[in-house]
Formats: structure tokens, sequence, C-alpha cells
């Protein structure tokens, strides 16, 4: 996939995003970042298949219940420099949300770069207005916003000097 077709998705529904293509037929995706992860590193950041021509970082987190450290792939979003992260779980947060609410030093990959960083659950009014401002200028979080009851996840990383 390339960027005319993610920036193509509007829909969180859409056959081609690449969420919607990764799960098996138990309707799992465990063990599908492996992959993910290795080609990243091994590529300075750059990985193939439905995330070609996409930015990902990565996001290493610590288990909030078994202190394990958790590495997930991605998208990296920004509001002006701000970079922040949310999710198109359905059913849940994703763990990586609940282990920082839990340990807010993470460590984040962008490219060939590693980074100390902090991440910050936002809640509360600050969470009212980024959200606010995230739906009017993220058409494929705006949609599946429409699709679920819970608030979206939305996470502020801020990368160590």
């Amino acid at each position: 996939m390339n960027n005319t077709d993610q920036a193509d998705i509007t829909d969180y529904n859409d056959p081609n995003a690449p969420w919607n293509q990764a799960w098996d037929q138990e309707g799992s995706i465990t063990g599908w970042n492996d992959d993910v992860i290795t080609e990243f590193r091994e590529n300075s950041g750059k990985v193939g298949g439905a995330y070609a021509g996409g930015d990902l970082i990565l996001l290493t987190t610590t288990g909030a219940r078994s202190g394990k450290r958790h590495t997930t792939p991605l998208g990296p979003l920004y509001r002006g420099e701000t970079l922040y992260v949310s999710s198109f779980i359905e059913d849940k947060y994703p763990a990586w949300w609940h282990n920082i609410k839990a340990n807010q030093e993470v460590t984040v990959e962008l490219g060939d770069r590693t980074h100390r960083a902090t991440g910050r659950v936002l809640e509360g009014a600050e969470y009212d207005e980024f959200a606010a401002w995230v739906l009017a200028n993220n058409p494929l979080l705006a949609d599946f916003q429409s699709k679920v009851d819970r608030p979206i996840p939305l996470v502020v990383l801020t990368l160590d000097s």
C-alpha cells in the first residue's frame, strides 16, 4: 500500500485498510507484529506489505501487571510538533495504553533512532480539548469514534532530548 492509498482510506471499515487485513481465521492478530518489528529494525524504520510507504514508530512500554517490556508498532500522529498515538481496537483500550497509565517511561523508535520518552494518557479537560481537535482533523479517527461508545484513547509522547 502506498501513501496515496493510505490517504484515500477515510472509513475505519475499509477492507483495504491494513488493520482490516491482518486478522487470521480465528479473528486474532496475535504475533502479527513480530515480523513488522523485525522488518522495522532491519530497515531503519521502513516496512513493506500493508504498511509500505507509511510511517511507523515502535513504542515499547512496561507491562502494568507483568512488568515485562512490550513493543508495538503504531502510526505516529502529530498536532503541530506534538507526537501522539491512538488505537482502532473496538472493544477495549489497548494494552500499551494501560501500560502507560501505570508507567509513563517508554521507548520510542523513529526510523533508525531510539529515544527515551514519556507517555501521557490524556484525561479530563485536556483530553476533551485535544480530542475535539483530533476528531476535526483526522477523518479515520473521527469515523472510528462514530462507531464505538467509548472515547478513543489519546496518548502524547514526549521524547527526551
